[in-house]
């Protein structure tokens, strides 16, 4: 008789922004459903409760950003990391998910059975290593790895004497007022930095080797500012989110049908917020079309305004070396510096690194072909969040819940245990799931599932496409539903 092992029926990876959002998704729409949630960290919020730097804050909206059924009320539409983190820590609370969570459960692997129909998922726990068997196993850990930031060669870098920080490590006892900052960097953590830093230390200098385009957003929503309290929050909450949803949606396709125009533009926004003569051309207008990488949003310009007021400074050039008190690049400059920050991006790990077997064969991700950008070819009952790249990530995780619990129910209504998707014979990858050209997806491109030419083996990174397709689309397109050996029936497995 086999050894008996802890069983639910949903085990959720990850209790990040996704996967409170997926268990509260299964509270409410599959609530006889056993869940579990194992987290690798020792506390709720994910993202959120990692990054510590300066300024951290949402790149999107909190209308969009916020769970679909728990309306973000806060009067900052861009919120900072602190308030996100309480918000998913407070909705856990509320659903009671909270109770879920298995702190310092970094899982290893997983492998499925089809004589069991289930997984048998391997973790390592506070107290040594740990087994669990589900019936459907959602990954909702992200994309990128915690425990290591992403860090070029930086050549003569050992011979800087002063500290050298990753923001995805930030030291809580740093101290740099007064000090002179160089941030290295310039995505989304670099253009957050440099505004939070510079009210503080001496001066703040963000050295990019190419720059990004940076667009002024309002931190304070003017719609929602000028309805709060006039317009039930009933009304109010979906009229912003599709607001929103569709601002966003015209701002990509704008720079993909038209990306002359758009260049045009977030130049002259550019322009508006700087000092007359401003080198925007060299600075704020990389080499690329708008949203081949994300675009990076600050909130009321305030990076604009740094520069403006002398509290920051932007040099576009390449790292030839470091001295005891600062950088030097190709163009013979050397910039002064006590503290070095290296806001150099990410490293990407898909399923928060873990093994994936199906019947003793290893899941190549990379060869595997994404359902609905959400489930694996051949890979049966499992499904994973990767959010959007052109939106808030929550808007694709919602959908992802949402869909998980409707398969789930179609499966319980139709006596089925196993769901497998399964493309048609000829179905050939033909773009990669996340499709940005950002250095942290390039160097894993590889690693990555692909999609296919058509749905449901390829989503768009559209919004309101994807609610059609997964929210009310069917289900059981290209899926290979099968019944619980009679063995699993009568328990005998156990």
């Amino acid at each position: 008789m086999k050894e008996t092992v802890e069983h639910v029926d949903v085990l959720i990876v990850g209790a990040g922004l996704s996967g409170i959002g997926a268990a509260c998704h299964l509270r409410r729409e599959c609530p006889g459903r056993s869940v579990a949630i194992l987290e690798a960290r020792d506390a709720i919020g994910g993202t959120w409760d990692l990054f510590r730097y300066p300024g951290v804050r949402s790149d999107s909206d909190m209308y969009t950003l916020g769970y679909s059924f728990r309306p973000w009320n806060q009067a900052k539409a861009i919120a900072d990391g602190p308030a996100i983190r309480e918000y998913v820590r407070d909705t856990a609370r509320r659903y009671r998910v909270d109770e879920l969570v298995r702190f310092g459960h970094r899982v290893t692997g997983a492998e499925w059975s089809t004589a069991d129909s289930r997984w048998t998922v391997r973790a390592q726990g506070p107290d040594g290593d740990v087994t669990l068997t589900c019936g459907f196993l959602f990954v909702c850990s992200g994309y990128y790895r915690y425990d290591q930031g992403y860090t070029p060669d930086l050549p003569g870098i050992d011979t800087f004497a002063g500290p050298v920080v990753h923001p995805q490590h930030w030291p809580e006892d740093l101290d740099y007022a007064g000090k002179r900052v160089v941030v290295i960097g310039s995505g989304a953590t670099a253009v957050t930095l440099v505004p939070a830093m510079a009210g503080t230390a001496e001066h703040v200098t963000m050295l990019q080797r190419s720059p990004s385009y940076v667009l002024s957003l309002p931190e304070k929503d003017p719609l929602a500012e000028k309805l709060r309290g006039r317009v039930p929050d009933r009304f109010l909450y979906p009229l912003l989110r599709w607001k929103n949803v569709l601002g966003a949606q015209l701002l990509f396709q704008l720079s993909r049908r038209s990306p002359k125009l758009m260049k045009s533009l977030l130049r002259k926004g550019a322009m508006s917020l700087l000092p007359p003569g401003y080198d925007v051309d060299t600075h704020f207008a990389p080499s690329y079309d708008p949203w081949d990488q994300r675009l990076c949003f600050v909130p009321d310009g305030d990076l604009f305004k740094a520069v403006s007021a002398g509290q920051a400074s932007i040099v576009t050039d390449t790292i030839t070396g470091f001295t005891a008190d600062g950088v030097t690049t190709a163009s013979g400059e050397h910039l002064p510096a006590d503290i070095v920050v290296t806001a150099t991006g990410l490293n990407l790990l898909p399923v928060g690194g873990m093994t994936l077997t199906v019947d003793g064969d290893e899941v190549a991700l990379g060869n595997s072909l994404a359902y609905k950008g959400m489930m694996l070819s051949g890979v049966p009952n499992f499904a994973l969040t990767i959010g959007y790249t052109n939106a808030s990530w929550t808007l694709k995780s919602d959908l992802v819940a949402r869909y998980v619990c409707r398969l789930l129910n179609h499966m319980a209504a139709r006596g089925h245990a196993v769901a497998t998707p399964r493309p048609p014979v000829g179905t050939e990858a033909t773009v990669p799931l996340v499709d940005l050209k950002s250095g942290y997806v390039l160097r894993s491109i590889d690693k990555l599932p692909k999609q296919g030419p058509a749905k449901p083996w390829r989503l768009h990174q559209n919004y309101p496409r994807d609610v059609v397709l997964m929210r009310y689309g069917p289900v059981d397109d290209d899926m290979d539903f099968r019944h619980a050996p009679a063995t699993v029936l009568s328990g005998q497995t156990r």
